[in-house]
């Protein structure tokens, strides 16, 4: 009856930006939603076809946006846009690093925009088609009450509201697992997204560091041979063309130096960002630990509201053959009833007899 999460909404589009909200008050100032860079996804609902931006900090919701036809994103800046929504009374605003994450975000923002007006208007086709078949469809007649008001004593209400109450419970502990698990897919997509970076950025350092190594090898060659040479000039120091020599082997012995320091800071860097990698990659085993760990409560919760549907149908099978005996007892007692009257009368006449 219900679908599994993953089935249920998807994330299609993450970007990292600034996220801010309108002054409620002023209506012009805006209101800083995160200390820093968040990630904001475009979310998508396979099952109710609505589209969605979602960003999250910490474990509170920042934006929970459904996408409307009527919405537009609007670029006010080189780098910052901005769009309304009217479901929750407020403007969000983002402020991306570069140009073009902003162009991205709002082209993907007029793709998913232009989505959700055709699903819109396959939704509307649906419903007048629904709308048609139930005009034309032949309506049954109507069911008589044989014991007129009297059946309704034996209809209890509590069975309703019971039914009512677990339909409830069922809703918000789906709706508590769909926020959860939602909150680490995002999570999820953005390492996994920064892990691809790094990666591709780690197979192109590896790749460098190779050359690099030989070019200090060469370089190393070529500074040994320039200070045996400069050895070798101040040995037979006091010849006047030798001096000019020695100048620029000491200017080039200057500059292959200088050129190793540089190489040293890069090689130096790329060891840190190596570093970093690593650091990514166990924040992913530890957000895959956590999204699997939610999998696990989602299943066990899906067996727990599936028992609970089974009772309830079981309970109101019950009371629909409680019903039946009821209305069976009943017709009983007409006849019953009918008998005994028939009864009276033909005593009657006989006294009066």
């Amino acid at each position: 009856m219900f679908p599994h999460h993953r089935e249920r909404e998807q994330p299609i589009f993450s970007a990292r930006a600034h996220v801010f909200q309108i002054d409620p008050a002023t209506k012009r100032n805006w209101i800083p939603a995160s200390k820093h860079a968040v990630t904001v996804s475009f979310f998508y609902d396979a099952n109710r076809n609505v589209y969605r931006i979602i960003s999250v900090g910490g474990t509170k919701a920042i934006i929970n946006c459904s996408i409307t036809p009527s919405m537009t994103f609007t670029k006010t800046s080189q780098k910052f846009g901005q769009w309304a929504d009217s479901r929750a009374n407020t403007v969000y605003g983002l402020g991306f690093a570069t140009e073009q994450q902003l162009h991205q975000f709002s082209d993907k923002f007029k793709e998913v925009k232009d989505a959700a007006r055709l699903a819109r208007e396959k939704s509307q086709d649906k419903e007048l088609a629904n709308t048609a078949l139930n005009i034309a469809a032949p309506q049954s007649p109507p069911v008589m009450c044989v014991n007129g008001p009297e059946d309704k004593l034996f209809r209890s209400q509590s069975a309703d509201i019971t039914l009512s109450s677990e339909k409830e419970r069922i809703k918000k502990m789906l709706s508590e697992g769909s926020i959860c698990e939602m909150n680490l897919e995002a999570e999820l997509f953005t390492l996994q997204d920064s892990n691809t970076k790094l990666v591709a950025a780690l197979h192109e350092a590896n790749a460098n560091v190779e050359q690099w190594k030989k070019q200090l090898a060469a370089y190393q060659e070529e500074t040994d041979r320039l200070r045996e040479q400069v050895a070798e000039l101040e040995a037979h120091g006091g010849q006047g063309p030798s001096d000019l020599l020695k100048d620029e082997l000491t200017q080039s012995l200057e500059e292959l130096e200088a050129l190793l320091k540089a190489k040293d800071e890069e090689i130096h860097i790329l060891q840190n960002k190596k570093v970093e990698y690593h650091e990514m990659e166990h924040d992913r085993d530890e957000a895959i630990h956590r999204l699997r760990e939610t999998e696990m409560r989602n299943a066990e919760m899906e067996r727990r509201i599936q028992n609970t549907e089974q009772t309830l149908s079981n309970s109101l099978e019950d009371r629909d053959r409680m019903d039946s005996e009821i209305q069976r007892a009943i017709e009983i007692l007409d006849i019953k009833i009918f008998d005994l009257n028939d009864l009276r009368q033909s005593l009657v006449k006989l006294i009066d007899k």
